[in-house]
């Protein structure tokens, strides 16, 4: 097995509940890694080695006693900054929070602890969920691990790093136009977009409500689906929340692929970096040796999905922050200024506009899935940049071109993992994401456990 702090989780997890690991020696190797390293990737904002020893604690105590809660129990978790924690400073990654103490905890937080996770701590994050790199001027600008003068992606960036780092053994995410899928590609790692409304978003603070979702990230597919399994579940104080049985998400994962049918939208195959392509190119190569049925299919409506995607994040994130946009300007950085007051500019006919083009993506994704049963596409049609000294301008060029590659996804509710496939020319990660119908997150899992098994890393231009 790899280092611990490297570990699975559903690797450790029948270690810890035989009682050959100790979760207090789990949560310390990672503390100690964390202390070492973090001052220099700063993927965490508020370390909690006091909480999280304590937790570790009483979880050996309760196992030892024969009260074992099941896989979750004793596994170290890191959670992203705009998830409430009781108690414990939820900053959102902004000066306007930096002194917020939540009366609460996020539901799906919630469920993970009661579950028995142990929370390492509270992660850093682009400003208010909002950017796509993973600067922040006032919480330290998060590291990609595998280069620290590269960015990680963002908004969870600090979750990417922290897992790529091996600074956590799981990390919570939030995707509300790309911000799982975008880092867990720049980093390497797995992250699952949700079906909007599966877990629940009571807790966590606000981007845009209609686009916002929660979901896990990790090392491993198995991974994903065990915090799922947790995570997901119908919740009454979240209206958008689906009341719909949560199935086993950690069975038939090594069922294969063998006669998946899997489209590519050509839109996908557009304005791709060369290194991006090959990988895709090798990637779609595979999945066919694997048993996949691939074909390029059209899907037209996607090209409205830019200035859908732009219109309705922005409106909404201005409505919510309106107010302080108007007597607290200054505690913005000036690249989520800009992005905010743009949607404070736009008019209800263009949010209409923007609604109804929504609405002709949903019924073209309804129809493509009538045959196929996954669609496929690079997660982000860039190689991850290294940070530029003009970093305002920079988080809002990356979103701009990011954004039509994830956005869509969002705009449609249906869910999305984003995968590694290999390393770019100057060897660093390039993700793709497996895309399903709506509550289809068994099939991704099962799908992305496929290919977790070529070793997709080991794949180099």
């Amino acid at each position: 097995m790899k280092e611990l702090t490297f570990a699975a989780a559903t690797e450790l997890a029948p270690l810890i509940e035989s009682r050959q690991l100790s979760p207090v020696e789990l949560t310390e190797q990672l503390l100690n890694r964390i202390h070492q390293l973090d001052s220099t990737i700063e993927s965490y904002i508020t370390p909690l080695p006091e909480l999280a020893l304590a937790d570790a604690r009483k979880a050996e105590r309760d196992i030892m006693q024969g009260l074992y809660k099941g896989p979750m129990h004793g596994i170290p978790v890191g959670i992203k900054d705009n998830f409430y924690t009781e108690g414990i400073r939820t900053t959102v990654g902004s000066k306007l929070f930096s002194d917020f103490i939540p009366g609460k905890t996020a539901a799906s937080v919630k469920k993970l602890l009661d579950a028995g996770g142990i929370m390492l701590g509270k992660l850093n994050m682009h400003e208010l969920a909002a950017g796509s790199t993973g600067t922040n001027p006032f919480f330290g600008t998060q590291k990609n691990p595998w280069n620290i003068n590269y960015m990680p992606g963002g908004s969870s960036g600090g979750s990417s790093a922290a897992l790529a780092a091996g600074l956590a053994t799981l990390a919570t995410g939030t995707d509300t136009f790309g911000s799982i899928r975008l880092p867990a590609a720049m980093c390497g790692i797995y992250g699952l977009k949700v079906t909007y409304g599966l877990v629940s978003t009571d807790g966590i603070f606000p981007t845009a409500p209609s686009l916002d979702t929660a979901g896990p990230m990790a090392r491993s597919v198995p991974d994903l689906a065990l915090m799922l399994q947790y995570m997901a579940g119908y919740d009454q104080n979240d209206s958008a929340s689906l009341k719909v049985p949560v199935p086993n998400y950690m069975e038939n994962l090594s069922r294969g692929i063998q006669g998946l049918k899997i489209g590519i939208p050509t839109y996908y195959m557009e304005g791709l970096d060369p290194d991006v392509e090959i990988l895709f190119n090798h990637a779609v190569e595979m999945l066919e040796y694997l048993g996949a049925e691939v074909k390029e299919m059209k899907i037209p409506e996607l090209t409205m999905s830019a200035f859908s995607g732009n219109t309705i994040v922005t409106s909404e994130a201005a409505n919510t922050h309106y107010e302080w946009l108007q007597t607290r300007p200054e505690d913005y950085s000036a690249d989520i200024r800009t992005f905010f007051l743009a949607g404070t500019l736009l008019n209800p006919p263009k949010y209409i506009r923007a609604q109804q083009a929504r609405r002709k993506m949903v019924k073209a994704f309804d129809k493509a899935f009538q045959n196929v049963d996954i669609l496929l596409g690079p997660t982000i049609p860039i190689t991850t940049p290294a940070y530029a000294e003009n970093w305002v301008e920079q988080n809002l060029e990356v979103v701009i071109r990011c954004m039509p590659y994830t956005v869509p996804i969002n705009l449609t509710g249906v869910p999305s993992l984003s995968v590694p496939i290999g390393l770019c020319s100057k060897g660093l990660p390039v993700g793709m994401q497996f895309i399903g119908k709506h509550l289809s997150e068994k099939l991704l899992l099962q799908a992305g456990n496929e290919w977790e098994n070529t070793n997709p890393l080991s794949f180099t231009v």
